[in-house]
């Protein structure tokens, strides 16, 4: 078992820039993710890194503005949003996941965090 709480979310101004941080409860290491969910959308796959943090994934619409990364020793794990845009609004969920490969569906994902809003203004 382990709980998720994520933190960060915040209204900010297109173009701004914005790090969400996720903190893991236990010991036991997992395969992370960053999920959003936009008002009347599928929840949707943001960034996943692997459980050393070797490897990691994108969505297409973000890819060279986010950055996902972890921090074992503390239980953390961070996604840098850059270059935001409204079309990010949605609140984002950390999830983890018991795979040893990343898992692109919510359905790889055992553990769920409560969700934190971030809003972008134009």
């Amino acid at each position: 078992q382990v709980q998720l709480v994520e933190s960060g979310g915040a209204l900010v101004q297109a173009g701004g820039s914005l790090r969400l941080s996720c903190a893991a409860s236990g010991r036991s290491t997992y395969q992370m993710g960053w999920f959003r969910q936009a008002p009347g959308k599928d929840r949707e796959l943001v960034a996943a890194i692997t459980r050393g943090g070797g490897n990691t994934a994108y969505a297409d619409s973000v890819k060279g503005r986010f950055t996902i990364s972890r921090d074992n020793a503390k239980n953390m794990v961070y996604l840098q949003m850059n270059s935001l845009k409204p079309e990010d609004t949605a609140v984002y969920y950390c999830a983890a996941s018991i795979r040893l490969t990343i898992g692109i569906s919510s359905a790889d994902y055992k553990y769920w965090g409560q969700g934190t809003q971030v809003t972008v203004s134009s």
